[in-house]
């Protein structure tokens, strides 16, 4: 981790939503999803605060030796948000415990607020947790 690495750093990211991160589109596996409404789905919006973070984050990393995983989400979506509306997500790196880094989220969609979170990540060696991945799968 670089000296730059502090609490107090922001980050802001667009992103316009595609008819593929729907709902319908989280899981095709399940017949159920197939009918469900085309809006934004929560899964999808988890998955855009993690990236979110990893951007913020990649300068102030020895990147790509270092990078981050995440290992907790406390996330509300309080409103839906149709494909071609733009989601602005704002936040901050609100505190550091070693490796360990909380980042607080808000996520805005044209029209109004549909998202809050509080989400940890943690600094890893990518070749030292690829290798134990790779342990780990060799017992499957």
């Amino acid at each position: 981790m670089k000296d730059s690495l502090k609490p107090g750093l922001t980050v802001e990211f667009k992103f316009k939503v595609p008819e593929n991160k729907t709902v319908p589109f989280l899981y095709p596996e399940f017949e159920e999803g197939h009918v469900m409404p085309k809006v934004f789905a929560t899964g999808f919006l988890l998955g855009l605060f993690e990236f979110t973070c990893i951007k913020a984050l990649k300068a102030h990393l020895d990147w790509p030796n270092e990078q981050t995983v995440g290992i907790g989400m406390n996330m509300t979506h309080a409103a839906a948000t149709p494909p071609g509306m733009n989601i602005t997500v704002k936040g901050k790196l609100d505190k550091m415990e070693g490796r360990k880094l909380t980042f607080k989220l808000e996520a805005f969609d044209d029209a109004e607020k549909i998202s809050e979170a509080t989400h940890e990540r943690y600094v890893i060696d990518a070749e030292k947790f690829n290798a134990a991945i790779g342990k780990k799968a060799a017992k499957a």
